[in-house]
Formats: C-alpha cells, structure tokens, sequence
C-alpha cells in the first residue's frame, strides 16, 4: 500500500508540471533543480522552501534523461 500511495503522488506531481508546460514524465523538483542553476528566481525559491523539508531536494530529484537539458 505505502508504494501505491508513493505511485500516486509521483504521478500527480508529473501531472501538475505538465500543466504547467513541463515535460509529462519529469517531477517540477526536476525541473525547479535545472531551471535553479541555470539561475531561475522562482525556482530558487522553490528550491529553498523544499530544502527546508528534506535538505538538497531539487538536486536529488533531478532526472537527466527527462525534460529540458541541464
């Protein structure tokens, strides 16, 4: 049950990013992590706020094979 429930919020996570304009299978802490060193305000502070709930978030989250390139 617990990796079902992990299933579900990935894929609502990939839903709201492709909303957004993202690519449908990369997560938005992907996208804020390459959009953030690339210098994105916004994503910055994204990365920050999520930082404070599980340190170096946006880093790990990052998927190389999926959306924009790094």
């Amino acid at each position: 049950m617990k990796q079902y429930i992990w299933n579900v919020l990935i894929s609502i996570d990939q839903l709201a990013n492709t909303l957004l304009g993202g690519d449908p299978d990369e997560t938005i802490s992907s996208r804020a992590g390459k959009r953030a060193r690339k210098g994105d305000r916004l994503s910055i502070l994204l990365c920050k706020f999520l930082n404070m709930i599980d340190k170096g978030h946006c880093e790990k989250s990052i998927e190389k094979d999926e959306g924009e390139p790094m």
